[in-house]
């Protein structure tokens, strides 16, 4: 697939800590493609899933596309691929070693296919280069994350509070969708939401875990 508009992949490899201006004297980095790309590739995941497993329940079809999209998945997915060698980065800013900067520019990647190719190439693209050769979907949905122990593991290490509050409830036909939030030395780090209570929980750990990642408060 020979791109059409060269300069939007540049861009997607180019990192905030590299930035260079247009014409306009506007700012040019990666994170607009990287937005845009975050929300082609949930979509086309979702639609994968729903397609590929007609009778699994909406938190069966969240929980796995979450594994798949993930920060840290993402991430390894990138590295695989070898976009960490096209990352334009500001190596004297400490930036490069970032965990996420590769997941990140694949997203961005996704985002500069999609407005290069169109929705069509851009979802052939995803499925064909990135989904189907890379996860291994049977491992995926038989086995499971404990993303609530591994918090508290976490905050028992550190000698912090922890705590998870329902904070919410929504019906939805026959359905109710609870919110639970993760609670850390008396302040909200992570919400989630699911079908019960102890899925509403694994959800917001499993965001606060993204969180504290993000931050560098967990490593690995």
């Amino acid at each position: 697939m020979a791109p059409d508009n060269l300069h939007l992949y540049q861009l997607a490899f180019t990192h905030t800590s590299f930035v260079r201006l247009n014409l306009k004297g506007n700012q040019e980095t990666n994170e607009r493609l990287e937005f845009l790309g975050d929300a082609i590739l949930g979509a086309v995941v979702a639609e994968y899933l729903f397609k590929k497993y007609p009778y699994k329940d909406e938190g069966f079809l969240t929980e796995i596309r979450s594994r798949m999209v993930n920060r840290e998945s993402l991430n390894g997915l990138a590295m695989k691929v070898g976009l960490s060698t096209l990352i334009k980065v500001d190596t004297s800013s400490g930036m490069s070693r970032h965990k996420f900067i590769n997941g990140n520019a694949l997203e961005a990647l996704v985002g500069a296919v999609y407005l290069d190719k169109g929705y069509k190439q851009t979802k052939t693209f995803i499925l064909d280069k990135l989904v189907k050769p890379h996860f291994d979907l049977h491992q995926l949905t038989t086995t499971t994350s404990n993303f609530k122990s591994k918090l508290i593991e976490w905050a028992q290490g550190q000698n912090r509070s922890i705590r998870f509050e329902i904070i919410g409830q929504k019906q939805s036909g026959s359905n109710t969708e609870f919110t639970a939030a993760v609670i850390v030395d008396d302040e909200a780090i992570g919400t989630g939401s699911g079908l019960s209570k102890k899925k509403a929980e694994q959800a917001a750990a499993e965001k606060s875990m993204e969180a504290l990642r993000a931050t560098g408060a967990i490593v690995g």
